[in-house]
């Protein structure tokens, strides 16, 4: 039996949308810094076997994936959205420029939207449902497009107020939200400044700028994209959740942990996702390296007797 579609939200009766719809010209710069680095993976493969991938780019590459995916991760989600930890401000500032770098908005705009999405999950009001239309396999289908990137282009907007109040208020916050544009650039220069000199060569730079810039950004921003629709379709249900979240293992390794979506939508305070045995959660090593080194503290490990009220009967 198919289930109802979910009606479109209705701005004016909203509080929780802000009253500002995003316009054609905010639409414009999603589609081209989301857009144009996805076009380089269709160049991606043929320069990797020319002279235009080098050990610079491969490390370049590396270390500003974990960068700008960890500042997702533990920066933007299980920090400032979640508050799975308590970080000391010079950590707190890091975590919020080394997010930006994924190029997936200001922070407090995606957390706003990530609060929004779990009171709301895979109901009415979630920003990202893949079951938005429906269950069948075309409105599934059309959900899925629509969870890992139409919803960008939505016109509703989350209400930050009403959202990230917590943000708003902090001084800190709302200058790196100011500052994204130039975090942009950053983004992709720094790399390519970094290849450059490293290899004091303008063919450096600019495989630099490709591989560590473009080819990064587009990888972190899927993966990141795919939490919101294959995690929400597809997978494993090992805790009990009142949504369709599910673990995928797959995942688990370019995603930093976070794919583990099951425990996390079960208990989503928990710095910990990936909490069964054999579940590899890098973001969670990274909290844990925090707090050893005196940076984090407070951090809301997981515990035994709540995970073991939540799992699921069918679980082994």
């Amino acid at each position: 039996m198919t289930a109802p579609a979910i009606d479109p939200p209705r701005p004016q009766t909203r509080p929780e949308l802000d009253s500002h719809r995003q316009g054609n010209a905010e639409r414009l710069l999603v589609a081209v810094f989301t857009g144009v680095p996805f076009l380089a993976l269709f160049v991606a493969v043929p320069l990797a076997w020319g002279r235009f991938l080098g050990w610079t780019d491969i490390a370049l590459t590396a270390v500003f994936y974990v960068l700008s995916a960890g500042g997702i991760t533990v920066g933007y989600h299980r920090y400032f959205t979640h508050g799975s930890f308590k970080a000391k401000r010079p950590l707190k500032i890091f975590m919020a420029l080394a997010g930006s770098l994924a190029i997936e908005g200001p922070v407090i705009t995606w957390v706003a939207d990530h609060r929004r999405h779990h009171k709301h999950s895979d109901k009415e009001m979630d920003p990202h449902s893949p079951w938005r239309f429906g269950n069948d396999w075309k409105a599934l289908t059309k959900g899925l497009a629509w969870a890992h990137y139409g919803w960008l282009f939505d016109a509703n907007r989350t209400s930050k107020p009403r959202f990230a109040k917590d943000l708003l208020s902090d001084r800190d916050m709302t200058r790196i939200h100011r500052w994204f544009p130039g975090l942009v650039a950053v983004s992709f220069l720094l790399p390519a400044a970094i290849g450059g000199l490293v290899t004091m060569s303008w063919l450096g730079f600019f495989t630099a700028l490709f591989w560590a810039g473009f080819v990064r950004i587009t990888l972190v921003q899927h993966v990141t994209w795919s939490i919101n629709s294959i995690c929400h379709t597809f997978g494993k249900e090992e805790f009990e959740v009142r949504d369709k979240s599910r673990n995928v293992w797959w995942l688990a390794i370019p995603s930093l942990g976070e794919s583990w979506h099951n425990l996390h939508h079960s208990d989503p305070t928990c710095a910990r996702h990936g909490v069964l045995k054999g579940q590899v959660d890098i973001s969670a090593r990274i909290i844990w390296a925090f707090e050893k080194a005196g940076w984090a503290y407070d951090v809301r490990w997981p515990n035994t007797g709540r995970l073991a009220a939540k799992r699921t009967e069918q679980a082994p």
